[in-house]
């Protein structure tokens, strides 16, 4: 069955230490890390279709673009929801948006691509 719009995600995360800017090496304030925030992000657009994905098929990132509005402190429960906007062939387009305490805190757009996962895996071997 192929994959049509509408599908949501989630996935949540209370920051700790290991999540923040200064851990993740892209800043020195005790924030959580947009590169961490954007990994939450993608998790929530693998869990929106990973349901409907026939078991020799994932998906994988090809573009990812988040504004970081409002930082993060350790213990912040954060979530990440994905809302696929667009199935264009194996392109999937993804609303993200990242809340804390119900305020936003991150918004964007997240790409991702279905492949066959042996097929993508040997021609990464082979190259």
């Amino acid at each position: 069955m192929p994959l049509e719009s509408g599908r949501k995600g989630v996935a949540t995360l209370t920051v700790t230490e290991d999540d923040l800017a200064i851990a993740f090496r892209s800043g020195d304030v005790p924030v959580l890390a947009t590169p961490r925030l954007i990994a939450l992000a993608e998790e929530a657009t693998v869990a929106a279709v990973a349901p409907e994905l026939d078991p020799a098929t994932t998906t994988v990132g090809m573009r990812v673009h988040i504004d970081h509005l409002k930082p993060s402190a350790v213990s912040a429960e954060v979530e990440a929801t994905a809302l696929l906007e667009r199935v264009d062939g194996r392109r999937l387009t993804f609303a993200v948006e990242v809340t804390e305490a119900e305020s936003i805190i991150a918004q964007g757009q997240v790409i991702r691509v279905l492949v066959d996962t042996d097929r993508f895996l040997e021609r990464l071997q082979s190259s």
